[in-house]
């Protein structure tokens, strides 16, 4: 049974560019401006841009013309030495390697922020970084009861006692100690675990 196509893995759609500059989406039959192509390409959306008069390929300078812009916009991500670095490269006898370096890059970097982002919708869930929001709600309680819950500007919060049934002074000082000892054993094991995913 064939699987059926998702939007992401279906036939790219073509995009065709008159000479008056317009763009074309023959998907929706509809003219289309580069902020809808960037939009597109957020999205992971397949698209080909092709010349309306001669047919050719036109997608890699649509895609440098959308850098441009937003580059233009000041959202600046390219680096001024990375520029330079990159001109420099023209006419290099390693010119035909780098687009292949530059690719493999930015893969290895999407990839490396997928798996930091499942983990920290991981690590919340449980394990270090839970335990660790957890500790910092109860040192903020901790805080929160040695001022009193009528503190003006303050909101109650719940399971915070008030400031008279706070600890003594030597029991919060060996329960602070406690908890920055179990703080950094938790962030080194974190740092271990980030450590193994990238």
């Amino acid at each position: 049974m064939a699987k059926s196509k998702t939007a992401n893995e279906s036939e790219p759609v073509v995009i065709k560019k008159y000479a008056n500059r317009r763009l074309y989406n023959t998907e929706t039959s509809s003219y289309i401006t580069l902020d809808l192509l960037s939009q597109m390409t957020r999205e992971g959306r397949e698209f080909v841009v092709v010349d309306a008069k001669t047919g050719e390929d036109i997608t890699h300078n649509v895609l440098t013309q959308i850098i441009m812009e937003e580059e233009q916009r000041g959202k600046n991500m390219l680096p001024v030495n990375f520029l330079r670095q990159l001109i420099a490269m023209y006419g290099d006898s390693m010119q035909s390697m780098v687009p292949q370096y530059l690719e493999a890059s930015m893969d290895a970097f999407r990839k490396n922020q997928q798996q930091f982002q499942e983990a920290m919708k991981g690590a919340f869930g449980g394990g270090p970084l839970a335990d660790i929001a957890k500790r910092n709600l109860q040192m903020f309680e901790a805080a929160a009861s040695a001022f009193g819950n009528g503190v003006p500007g303050m909101p109650n919060v719940p399971g915070v006692t008030p400031a008279a049934s706070a600890p003594t002074p030597a029991a919060a000082e060996e329960s602070k100690d406690e908890e920055i000892s179990d703080l950094k054993a938790q962030l080194a094991a974190l740092n271990a675990k980030i450590d193994k995913l990238t």
